[in-house]
This record gives C-alpha cells, structure tokens and sequence, in this order.
C-alpha cells in the first residue's frame, strides 16, 4: 500500500476491523518511512455495474458520486454521515442482486428518494430538485404534497 504523504510502499498496519456491515475491512496503517498514519478499506471486487444516464451515456456505477450527491442534499439536516453510507451499502447491494449489470439512472434516483422520503423531508426536497431537475416553485410544490400524500398513505397502512 503506498503512502498518500510520501509515496512509500513499506507501511505496517495498526488495526484491522470490520466496516460496512462486515462487507470491508478498515485497516490503520502508519508508514515506515515518513510515519505518516492512514486508513485503507478493502472490498469484494464485484461486477461492475453500468448505469445509463438521461442523455444515453453509460457509466461505471459510483458509489462515491451518490454518496457525495447524498452528503449534499442532506447537508444540515442532522442525518449522520454513517447512515447515509449504509443507505449507499444497501442500494449497491440491491443493484449487485440484480440479474441485469445495466440500470438506468432514473431507477437509482427514484430508490434514493424512497429512502429520503422517510429519513428527511428537506433532504428529499433537495436531492429530488437536482434529480429531477426542477424548473420552479411548481415543481417543488408538487414535491411536497407528493410527500404529504405519501406519509397520508403510511398512516392509513399502519
């Protein structure tokens, strides 16, 4: 493992523990040369999964772009960054049991704001207005009483 300070390959590790559910293992490392402390996670490499976007385009799915889209809709909200990660976790986890390796960007859009919708109002209403790319004040209206029908929904289930 090379050192992000100095480049060095020679480093020991500090600590290991499980990460994600036990799908990773986090690992403290200090480097040999420069001391420098850092931390590394391995994974299951797995099958790639391709996303298709609006315009056609396909990508490599990447977790670490939704996690980022996640971070900035839920910003202030007071959601925890470690559960927006299991969130991220989950969702890989589904499109990784998928029989098909393409997905449409719309789908993982719309199993986002599923799990917004029950987390964080406001962070729905954000991730929802970049997502579907809201023109105005129309569009986040709709949003909101799409969210107020939903919980009217649940309260009828329950």
């Amino acid at each position: 493992m090379q050192c992000p300070s100095c480049q060095n390959t020679d480093s020991r590790v500090l600590e290991s523990r499980a990460a994600d559910a036990g799908r990773s293992v986090r690992r403290r490392r200090e480097c040999l040369d420069c001391n420098f402390r850092f931390t590394t996670y391995e994974r299951v490499e797995t099958v790639p999964i391709t996303v298709v976007k609006r315009n056609g385009n396909r990508e490599t799915f990447n977790r670490s772009k939704l996690l980022h889209g996640l971070t900035l809709a839920c910003e202030k909200t007071g959601l925890r960054q470690e559960k927006l990660e299991l969130m991220v976790d989950e969702l890989e986890l589904q499109l990784q049991q998928r029989s098909g390796r393409e997905v449409n960007s719309a789908e993982i859009g719309e199993m986002v704001l599923d799990q917004l919708c029950g987390m964080s109002e406001v962070a729905y209403v954000r991730f929802a207005s970049v997502y579907r790319q809201f023109r105005g004040i129309n569009d986040f209206v709709a949003a909101l009483e799409g969210i107020h029908t939903n919980k009217g929904q649940l309260a009828t289930v329950r």
